[in-house]
């Protein structure tokens, strides 16, 4: 025992963490009371030692406090329980250290190889404590050899995690409107699940004109929501008020919660009933019948409910005739006639009408009618239209009948004789057939789309002095016929429609107006059906029968189809059906939806589609080694094709560029022996549309030595020269065949002309005028160089400039097989001359000159074969415009009056 207490003793953190320091100080008095008493008997130390020790345990069996933040994470530190407890780690593993606590034992854990207490699952303090404001979690620690029970406090603090909440979102009140200033109205305030200073709460409201916020603190320190009127409330200016009172706690970061208040203000009758007129002036005629309505009088109020339904009643102060001549309805506050009113007896009434409502008390209010009597003949004449025949067909035959009209007056003498007459400016007149007895005929044509129906006034007037008449009105109705045909607004119509479209896209609406009525004047719509091409025009567009919505079928492709015009008919359902047609022009705009082609160059070599060419190093700065070739199916800017090259993959700059509109390449300095043998440049070709489509061309180029250009190593000609052997042979049959196709077609063409031209020539026949022809642009301008023209002569007009090929002047270059390209180019374009339009195929007193360069020319007759079997003379023109633009970036043919 003296051992184990000596150990103790020895071990201070024992003492410095065990127990509070009024324990601690009780302990040393016991040991020092022991050591006094050591002259005693052994015996009484040892009980008293054990007394001791037993304390001393006792004292640190629970006396071990930690404390951990809620909502901490896993593995978050909380103490070394081990080293606290006077344990040595190697301990922990031999002697079952173990860690328990009741209810609570997932929430920490002990780590056995270091000792440290952490987190391991989630803490929560109000689910583990509510609103206590001490919250601990206990945990006892046992340990085997010898059994030790050791008693640990992990206090659980509070973090700012709830927000204030209230009891309801939305809280509704009810309030009179009558309700004094100053009263309050009770409400429940927000709780928090938080403790201490991060469940302290405030509380604030929006600003409004009526309400303010009352807080109020009880003795249990409980505080008291209410709502103080500030203003007096009216219903009938705002009947609902929308509150937001905001409740904030003092935690940091401070958490929020609202609730809305919504407080409708119930009615009190404060508002008297208000007529819309204080005086009402009324006329009314002598000998009116009873029942005639004089006046109606009109009050309202602004409260709600019963205190809003009005009774209306005469003046109790009103006289007894007055009251037997008119009656008040207390509902509608219709006053009529009851009894008999004579203009000689009284000339005015002066009626006082009130209007009460139905609150509690009843308020009421007040108005005066002046009802003034006319004198009148005492019998006005009588009216009668009867035997109607409407309506009237628009193409009824003059002299027909419309109605039979009957006068009487129950007068006698002067003022029983009637005259009747009609209202003028009017297709009709009175035809008398027997006394007081006419007929209502037709007097001129009719037309319904002038006039679809005519107000007639009939009046009846005797010969009294004044004279006493009664008018009578009657319509009639002009029934229609189909006499109108539908109506478009103008003959043609111009439509632009892009390329490319999706089937089925409503492209236009055709409209036609019929003048008729009802079925005569239902318009339906039909494609008049043709051919376009080898098809039919119904595959290509549709028209609604109702609508007359055009639609086109499929995507249209500017390529192929440029134009497309049609004839839309419109029929009316009259019987027989009359109709008209109109004319539609679509014209297929554009799309940028072919990317620029690249063409290989005739007589050039190169792998994979690349362009190979020899280059000498002597050449100087400017001078031309290449040509990229290419062209766009597209027409336009997106046919304007622009030249870029791509920068070398190593950053090295190039010794060589390319023309931006014409592909050609060239140096841009002196060639030097630092310069690689071999250059690989890749051409950028983009056209100008949008988005810009694009195609690479790859450009091989060898440098050699000036005077070894033209040779080359026998290993890597070998092979090529049976080849070119071979093409030689082919070349000249070529140029033999060519030539014999030429001859012959000039021989025709010269034996033609001579038979044209043998009779007298007109004016200008066969002339051999020249057309001028300037062009310009900003890259230059155009030679007429390697000019060729064709004429054909008529003896019906002048001659025509048909077709007028050129090129610009190029600088010379190393390569020297453009004259023979020209040759075959040249050749191609005199046979293929002969399947152009003839004369009088083209418009009128008009030529087309186009600038193209020979091999442009054979580049438009191959990819433009198929347009031009179609519309030779236009599919020319679009083509050559096409190329020339693509090539020299905005030049187009020029179009020139012979």
């Amino acid at each position: 025992m003296i051992r184990l207490l000596k150990k103790k003793i020895r071990n201070s953190n024992y003492f410095l963490k065990f127990g509070s320091r009024h324990e601690r100080h009780n302990i040393w008095e016991r040991l020092a009371m022991v050591f006094s008493w050591r002259e005693e008997g052994s015996g009484a130390r040892r009980l008293l030692l054990s007394l001791l020790l037993l304390t001393v345990w006792e004292t640190g069996s629970g006396q071990v406090h930690y404390s951990v933040l809620e909502e901490a994470k896993h593995g978050t530190f909380v103490g070394r329980i081990a080293q606290d407890l006077g344990l040595e780690l190697a301990e922990l593993v031999p002697r079952l250290f173990r860690v328990a606590s009741k209810g609570h034992g997932d929430l920490l854990e002990v780590n056995l190889q270091n000792g440290i207490l952490f987190v391991n699952s989630r803490i929560d303090r109000e689910e583990l404590c509510g609103r206590s404001l001490e919250c601990s979690i206990h945990l006892e620690v046992i340990v085997d050899r010898p059994l030790q029970v050791f008693h640990v406090e992990v206090e659980v603090k509070d973090i700012n995690d709830n927000q204030p909440v209230f009891p309801m979102a939305v809280k509704k009140l009810f309030i009179y409107e009558s309700r004094p200033l100053g009263s309050r109205i009770p409400l429940e305030g927000a709780s928090d699940a938080d403790i201490g200073v991060n469940s302290l709460l405030t509380y604030s409201l929006n600003s409004n004109d009526y309400f303010t916020l009352d807080i109020k603190r009880n003795d249990e320190n409980i505080k008291s929501l209410g709502l103080v009127l500030k203003k007096v409330l009216n219903r009938e200016d705002t009947p609902e008020h929308h509150l937001l009172i905001t409740a904030v706690d003092g935690g940091k970061p401070e958490l929020t919660g609202t609730t809305q208040v919504k407080i409708t203000i119930l009615d009190v009758n404060d508002n008297a009933p208000e007529f819309e007129r204080t005086v009402y002036r009324v006329s009314l005629f002598e000998n009116a019948p009873n029942g005639t309505l004089a006046v109606i009088v009109n009050a309202s109020d602004l409260d709600e409910g019963v205190n809003k339904d009005i009774v209306y009643s005469f003046n109790t102060d009103m006289s007894a005739d007055t009251l037997s001549k008119f009656h008040l309805d207390p509902v509608s506050g219709y006053i009529s006639v009851k009894g008999n009113i004579d203009f000689e007896e009284t000339k005015l009434y002066e009626i006082q009408v009130e209007a009460t409502d139905k609150g509690n008390p009843p308020m009421a209010g007040h108005c005066t009618v002046l009802v003034e009597i006319l004198d009148t003949n005492d019998n006005v004449p009588e009216l009668v239209i009867k035997s109607l025949s409407l309506p009237v067909l628009e193409d009824a035959p003059l002299g027909t009948v419309i109605a039979l009209i009957s006068v009487s007056d129950r007068d006698s003498g002067a003022n029983g004789q009637l005259t009747c007459t009609l209202s003028p400016h009017v297709p009709f007149k009175l035809v008398s057939t027997f006394k007081n007895y006419y007929s209502l005929v037709l007097d001129s044509a009719l037309d319904r789309e002038s006039v679809a129906n005519y107000a007639l006034v009939v009046t009846a007037r005797d010969g009294g002095s004044p004279s006493l008449s009664t008018t009578a009105s009657m319509y009639v109705e002009v029934a229609d016929v189909n006499d109108n045909a539908p109506a478009f607004a103008q003959p043609e119509y111009t439509v632009f429609v892009r390329e490319n479209n999706p089937p089925g896209c409503h492209i236009f609406t055709v409209s036609a107006r019929d003048a008729d009525a009802q079925e005569n004047a239902l318009v339906s719509y039909s494609l008049v059906e043709r051919r376009v091409g080898e098809r039919a025009l119904s595959s290509y567009v549709s028209v609604h029968a109702e609508s007359g919505k055009v639609y086109a079928l499929q995507p249209l492709d500017h390529e192929e189809l440029e134009l497309l015009q049609f004839q839309v008919s419109a029929r009316d359902a009259g019987v027989p059906p009359l109709g008209s047609n109109v004319t539609l022009q679509v014209f297929v705009l554009d799309e940028n939806d072919n990317a620029p082609a690249l063409l290989p160059r005739p007589g050039a070599g190169g792998a994979g589609g690349a362009l190979s060419e020899l280059v000498s190093r002597s050449v100087g700065a400017g001078h031309v080694v290449a040509k990229v070739r290419a062209v766009d199916a597209d027409s336009g800017y997106n046919a304007w094709l622009s030249y870029e090259l791509q920068p070398a993959a190593g950053g090295a700059r190039s010794p060589f560029r390319v023309a931006l509109y014409t592909g050609e390449i060239s140096t841009t300095r002196t060639l030097d022996e630092a310069d690689s043998a071999r250059q690989r440049l890749l051409v950028l070709v983009k056209d100008h549309g949008e988005p810009a489509l694009t195609a690479t061309a790859t450009v091989l180029l060898s440098l050699v030595e000036s005077g070894q250009a033209p040779k080359a190593s026998s290993r890597v000609l070998a092979g090529a020269a049976g080849a070119e052997a071979a093409l030689v042979d082919v070349n000249v049959y070529l140029i033999v065949a060519i030539c014999a196709v030429s001859s012959l077609l000039v021989l025709t063409l010269l034996l033609y002309t001579a038979l044209r031209c043998s009779a007298p020539p007109t004016e200008g026949a066969c002339g051999p005028g020249k057309p001028t022809l300037v062009c310009s642009s900003a890259v230059g301008s155009w030679s007429y160089s390697q000019q060729r023209r064709q004429r054909v002569c008529s003896g019906e007009g002048p001659p025509k400039t048909d077709l007028m090929a050129f090129s610009p002047s190029l600088p010379p270059g190393p390569i020297g097989g453009d004259r023979e390209e020209q040759l075959n180019v040249d050749v191609d374009l005199s046979a293929k001359y002969a399947e152009w339009p003839k004369e009088k195929d083209l418009p009128v007193s008009e030529s087309i000159t186009y600038g193209l360069e020979p091999h442009d020319v054979a580049l438009y007759h191959k990819t433009d074969v198929q347009r031009k079997k179609k519309n030779p003379f236009c599919s020319c023109k679009e083509a050559a415009s096409t190329i020339q633009m693509r090539r020299n970036g905005g030049y187009s043919g020029t179009r020139l009056n012979s």
